[in-house]
């Protein structure tokens, strides 16, 4: 029952050190808030998108290489990273005049 115990507490522990950042962005009015959002470099990073909207949107970022539809009124988890020192810009396929935004890893 000990060697069950220790082997628990290494795994927790150990998993506990990838966890991801997490950050938030609200998609309102069919716009990304916020729309410049800044994350730690080479770091591995959890981005979860609270659509507002009843309709949905596609977070899109070629930058990224990443696209998920979040339907309206719901949540979606993208983890991303880790990435270089830079700027990555992200926007909404189903509105893209007004849904944009940009990622800069610092």
């Amino acid at each position: 029952m000990k060697k069950l115990f220790l082997a628990l507490a290494i795994i927790s522990t150990s998993t506990a050190s990838f966890a991801a950042d997490e950050f938030n962005i609200t998609i309102k009015d069919h716009k990304f808030s916020p729309a410049e959002l800044t994350v730690p470099a080479d770091q591995k990073v959890k981005l979860v998108v609270d659509n507002q909207d009843a309709t949905p949107e596609e977070f899109e970022s070629y930058d990224l290489h990443r696209e998920k539809i979040i339907q309206g009124n719901s949540k979606a988890v993208i983890f991303i990273g880790p990435l270089k020192a830079g700027t990555y810009k992200y926007f909404g396929e189903f509105h893209e005049n007004t849904a944009k935004g940009t990622i800069t890893a610092k």
